[in-house]
């Protein structure tokens, strides 16, 4: 079906490189049982799943040290190859890069392994931040913690759209198409993703090739793109009462609806973990109605605090809708997309990157995916920074703009911002 043979395409990449280990450790995949193999991998993401801190940039750092550096499982360049292809597509690009890492030394089992020990525990962090924070919602300093935590979570989707707009705007065509989109979410509530499909057909368009693509790939392409727009109108909205914690009076309603939706986020995260933001805020708090907005912010303040990919708060969503069973349903679901890219087209994937009509269609989406998150905070923004008292309101700007100011000049990591948001609040629940 994917036009090459799992063992045949572990070969050939075995192939590509060879050991970057002192000279007298030359190391041979083969040699070593797969058993072995896996079981390695299963150990060592493990370890970066419950210690990723620091953003997707830290957790591919982290992987080149661990596979390429100290255990010299393959070459730079085939690493680096890797990342630009986990780059292009979407999802999120660390785990990504720790599941090819994955495929490379062990095949797609390998890949499977190594993607799932990096992101088991981040779900089983998050769940059981789930269950804390919405059994003790309603007392005031678990509403102190998120009082300072939210600003400050504001501050970081706003740095991550300063990034972005570097990195994805670089005409007067990319700021139009930011614009426009930024524009549209705000007037009508479109659908997300179909923003991004037409803003990438524009990007077709505007950034034509010089020459023709090469046969193969572009058919593949559309078929691919297609089919979630079928699915846009299957998810129904419902209630936002809360689920038990193990979720078994509801996980038979809501498995469909939560699979089918994370299903199409996963496979439209472009640009980076927080582009989740604008693929959930709508949907989740205006159009199903799972949970309030305040709710939603406080969900991706500890998918933030947790190590690992920030999309996790998929299971914070999924826990709210359907206890631990909707949480790991919403999980398998936003990864599954990054699991069939990795492990069943990775080399179809080698020549799609080059291919000019890819390159220029994500050209149009990444200004597109700008807007959106623009769109999409400032709704966020209201309900965090304005506060029912003129002092905690004046607080809470003046914390989210320090916090601005240490992503964007100083560089701190996310991580280390939010417990201090974390203690502010309860500064000021005390003080106020």
């Amino acid at each position: 079906m994917f036009g090459f043979d799992t063992v045949a395409s572990a070969s050939n990449c075995e192939a590509m490189g060879h050991s970057t280990e002192p000279e007298t450790q030359h190391l041979n995949r083969n040699s070593i049982p797969l058993s072995i193999r896996l079981k390695e991998l299963a150990k060592l993401f493990l370890r970066l799943g419950a210690i990723g801190f620091g953003g997707p940039q830290a957790h591919i750092a982290m992987i080149h040290d661990e596979a390429v550096v100290r255990r010299g499982w393959f070459q730079e360049e085939q690493f680096l190859e890797g990342v630009a292809i986990c780059e292009m597509l979407p999802g999120p690009a660390s785990t990504q890069t720790g599941m090819y890492t994955g495929y490379l030394r062990a095949g797609q089992w390998g890949a499977l392994v190594a993607g799932a020990s990096f992101i088991l525990p981040a779900f089983l962090i998050m769940v059981v931040l789930s269950w804390a924070y919405f059994r003790f919602q309603g007392v005031p300093q678990i509403e102190h913690l998120f009082l300072g935590i939210s600003p400050v979570v504001i501050a970081i989707i706003f740095g991550f759209c300063w990034k972005l707009a570097k990195k994805a705007i670089k005409d007067r065509t990319g700021v139009a198409i930011a614009l426009t989109v930024l524009l549209i979410s705000l007037l009508f509530r479109p659908n997300v993703l179909l923003l991004f499909i037409l803003s990438g057909l524009v990007g077709l368009v505007v950034y034509r090739p010089t020459q023709l693509p090469p046969p193969g790939p572009s058919p593949r392409l559309r078929v691919w793109i297609v089919p979630w727009l079928s699915w846009l109108a299957t998810v129904p909205a419902e209630t936002s009462v809360m689920s038990s914690f193990w979720g078994l009076e509801r996980i038979q309603a809501y498995a469909l609806p939560l699979g089918l939706f994370f299903v199409q986020v996963g496979a439209f995260i472009f640009g980076g973990g927080l582009v989740i933001i604008p693929l959930l805020e709508s949907a989740v708090v205006d159009d199903f109605q799972w949970m309030s907005r305040s709710q939603f912010l406080d969900g991706v303040a500890l998918g933030e605090l947790t190590p690992g990919p920030v999309v996790i708060t998929a299971a914070f969503v999924g826990y709210k809708v359907a206890g631990v069973l909707g949480a790991l349903v919403a999980t398998v679901a936003i990864f599954l997309p990054s699991f069939f890219f990795i492990m069943f087209t990775s080399p179809f994937l080698l020549r799609l990157r080059q291919n000019p009509w890819v390159k220029r269609f994500l050209k149009g989406v990444m200004p597109a995916v700008l807007g959106a998150i623009a769109a999409a905070t400032l709704p966020l923004a209201q309900a965090a920074l304005w506060q029912d008292q003129w002092p905690l309101t004046a607080v809470a700007i003046a914390l989210s703009l320090a916090t601005l100011v240490a992503l964007v000049r100083f560089r701190r990591p996310t991580w280390q911002l939010i417990p201090v948001g974390a203690l502010a609040g309860l500064v000021m629940g005390v003080v106020v």
